[in-house]
C-alpha cells in the first residue's frame, strides 16, 4: 500500500508541474501577443484532438483567473466524415457547462471528389474548414478565433515552407484574416507538443481521430515531424533554440530586399547595429525547463495562477 501511495503522490506531483508549465506558457503567449482583451468573445475551435482539448482547458482556467472578462464559445465543425462520433463533443461540453455549437458542413464529400486518390487532402480541407469557421465567427459575433496549434506545429510549418515553398514563413501566434475581419490567435504557441500529449493522457480527453488527413502516411508534415523528433533525441535543446529563433529575426543577415534596404547600404564612421562580426559566438542553450514557481506570475495582463 505504501508503494502504491508513493506512486500516486509522484504522479500527482508530476501532473501538477506539467499543468502549471502549460498554464504558464499559455498565459505568457497570450500576454506577449495581447491575444485576448477585456470584453472579447473567444470562439474556441474544437476538433476533438489533444491540442484543441488542451487549449479549451487552458482558456477556461485563464477565464477564471484573468484580471479581465471574456467569454468562450466552443465550436466544432462536423465535416460528415464516415464514422464520426457525433455524440462525443456535445456530451463532453455539456458536462463541462461550456457554451458550444456544432456546425454541420459536408466538406468530406467535396474533398474526396476534388482531390485525386493518393494525393494529400489537407490543403483543400483546411481552406474549406477555415472559410466555414470565419463565417461562423461572424455569425456568432466572436472577436477572436482560437486555434490549437502549438510550438512544434509552428516549427514544422517553418520547415515545410522553406523546403517546399521557398519562404521563410511559419504560423504566427496572432494574425488577421485576408479580408481584415477576423482575428486568429494561437494560445498554445509556446507549448511543447510532448507536454500536450502527456497532459491529454493524464486527463483522458475523449479523443476523436481524424479519418481523412490523419490517416495519410505520405504527408510532408509527418516527414518534418519525424526529422524534428530525431533532432530532439540526438540534440537536446535544439527545438527550444529553433523556437526562440522565431522571435529573434535579424533581417540584415538574411537576403530579402523588402525587409532590409541592402541597395542603399553604405559604410559609416560610427558603429553599425547588427554589423558583421564574422561568426556569432556560440550560445549555451539551457535544457532546464523553468518551473512555474521559478518565474514571475504572468497573465493576459498579469494572470495570477
Amino acid at each position: 500500500m505504501n508503494q502504491l501511495s508513493n506512486n500516486n503522490q509522484k504522479n500527482a506531483r508530476s501532473f501538477d508541474k506539467l499543468q502549471k508549465r502549460i498554464r504558464h506558457h499559455t498565459g505568457k503567449a497570450i500576454a506577449d501577443f495581447n491575444m485576448i482583451e477585456d470584453g472579447d468573445k473567444v470562439m474556441v475551435c474544437l476538433s476533438g484532438g489533444k491540442d484543441s482539448y488542451t487549449m479549451l482547458d487552458m482558456l477556461l482556467h485563464m477565464q477564471k483567473v484573468a484580471p479581465i472578462s471574456f467569454s468562450i464559445i466552443a465550436v466544432n465543425l462536423d465535416q460528415k466524415q464516415p464514422g464520426f462520433p457525433e455524440h462525443v463533443l456535445p456530451e463532453y461540453l455539456t458536462q463541462l457547462g461550456v457554451d458550444f455549437e456544432v456546425v454541420e458542413e459536408d466538406t468530406y464529400s467535396i474533398v474526396i471528389d476534388k482531390v485525386p486518390e493518393g494525393k494529400t487532402t489537407c490543403a483543400l480541407c483546411s481552406r474549406l474548414r477555415r472559410g466555414i469557421l470565419y463565417n461562423t465567427a461572424t455569425r456568432l459575433n466572436a472577436t477572436k478565433i482560437a486555434l490549437g496549434h502549438h510550438r512544434d506545429d509552428m516549427l514544422e510549418t517553418l520547415f515545410l515552407n522553406m523546403f517546399n515553398g521557398g519562404q521563410l514563413k511559419s504560423m504566427p501566434p496572432k494574425l488577421v484574416s485576408d479580408d481584415g475581419k477576423q482575428m486568429v490567435i494561437r494560445p498554445l504557441a509556446y507549448c511543447a507538443e510532448q507536454d500536450i500529449v502527456h497532459y491529454s493522457q493524464y486527463l483522458n480527453f475523449p479523443i476523436i481521430p481524424c479519418n481523412l488527413c490523419g490517416s495519410q502516411e505520405n504527408l510532408q508534415r509527418k516527414v518534418i515531424k519525424s526529422m524534428l523528433q530525431e533532432w530532439h533525441q540526438h540534440y537536446p535543446g535544439r527545438i527550444e533554440s529553433m523556437s526562440k529563433a522565431l522571435q529573434n529575426v535579424v533581417p540584415s543577415h538574411l537576403a530579402d530586399n523588402t525587409q532590409f534596404n541592402f541597395v542603399d547600404l553604405k559604410t559609416q564612421s560610427t558603429p553599425f547595429e547588427n554589423g558583421d562580426i564574422g561568426f556569432d559566438p556560440p550560445k549555451q542553450i539551457s535544457s532546464h525547463m523553468p518551473r512555474f514557481d521559478e518565474v514571475a506570475p504572468i497573465a493576459i495582463t498579469n494572470i495570477q495562477d
